[in-house]
């Protein structure tokens, strides 16, 4: 095994922030990935596994533990019939390249996730959505190292514990699995209105009326390209709050408050508001906080962007700024998407 000693967390973040990993390894297969869990339970260290970092704030303390990066290749078709598809995706494969494969191949189900950054294998720790889609939606099953039972399982969608940008590896299993693989059942077929608001928006714009997967992915890159920084040259994590969900008490507060709101419904019945309308309003719109050295991006409030900051600990005073500010106004406390490692 190649284990490397004393190695920047910096560059395992997209927002190039903080401490050192004192041991970090790369795995390739299943094999390599039960090894390295072996290698550190032996030396009682923590353990961690990520795939680019693209949803990942490291603490400045850095990581006194082994962190695992996973670089698992794998890309599998079967075709059930003219209609149904089951792709199998190895964990370490990058995200946007696997929508590429399915759009291009006339595939439905996951060409709103376009443009996503990160590896296959983090799409179910968060439930990832974007544009009316969630990976949750066309989920088969996680394969994923057992390090409980120090075995290669395969978990069914239906027991991964999904919710809003969240699944049992986030919350109640945190640390158990290291997922190796998901299998995903899409359609060989066009994706079908009604579309996401901005999708739909823009097809009317741009006078589309066909929608194949390629076309959908087109205009999902399109938006997201226009509004959204690219992480290889702007230090950041994407959206960096979650969109509160709140009640209808709640909503009709703040409609009495501050006038109309924007607001939609949850499949439970509850209302979801926009969290950079929130920040908006809050005054936070294309900062740039010469204290911190964080800024908002001017095209997407919910986008904190590292202009000159050094530390972790400079990038949540930022945050902490935002969190204030927002309570204060709207007495809503805003979740952090990326997680806070470790």
């Amino acid at each position: 095994m190649d284990i490397r000693q004393n190695v920047s967390l910096k560059e395992y973040s997209t927002m190039r922030l903080g401490g050192m990993a004192a041991y970090a390894i790369d795995v390739h297969d299943r094999n390599e990935v039960a090894q390295a869990v072996a290698w550190a339970v032996e030396r009682n260290l923590p353990i961690l596994m990520i795939g680019s970092g693209s949803n990942i704030v490291w603490r400045d303390g850095g990581f006194a533990g082994l962190l695992i990066i996973n670089k698992i290749p794998r890309f599998e078709e079967q075709q059930e019939d003219d209609e149904n598809y089951y792709v199998t995706i190895g964990a370490g494969e990058n995200w946007d390249s696997v929508v590429a494969r399915t759009a291009a191949k006339g595939m439905t189900g996951i060409e709103g996730l376009s443009l996503i950054p990160g590896t296959t294998g983090a799409t179910p720790v968060q439930n990832v959505g974007a544009y009316g889609q969630e990976i949750s939606q066309t989920l088969v099953s996680v394969e994923a190292y057992d390090s409980q039972t120090q075995q290669v399982i395969n978990i069914p969608g239906s027991e991964c514990g999904f919710a809003y940008r969240t699944s049992r590896f986030k919350t109640s299993d945190r640390g158990r699995f290291f997922i190796t693989a998901i299998t995903l059942h899409l359609l060989h077929k066009n994706p079908e209105p009604p579309f996401y608001g901005a999708l739909q928006t823009y097809f009317d714009e741009h006078g589309i009326r066909e929608y194949t997967p390629q076309i959908m992915r087109d205009a999902v890159i399109a938006i997201r390209s226009s509004k959204l920084p690219d992480p290889t040259k702007v230090a950041n994590n994407g959206s960096f709050f979650g969109n509160p969900v709140i009640d209808e008490g709640t909503l009709a507060q703040l409609q009495a408050d501050y006038g109309p709101v924007p607001h939609w419904p949850t499949e439970d019945g509850r209302i979801k508001l926009p969290a950079a309308w929130l920040l908006e309003q809050a005054g936070f719109k294309n900062v740039h906080d010469p204290e911190t050295g964080m800024a908002t991006w001017p095209t997407q409030t919910l986008v904190l962007v590292n202009e000159h900051a050094t530390s972790t600990t400079q990038l949540l005073a930022f945050r902490q700024k935002i969190l204030d500010a927002v309570q204060q106004k709207f007495n809503i406390t805003l979740e952090q998407e990326p997680e806070l490692l470790p």
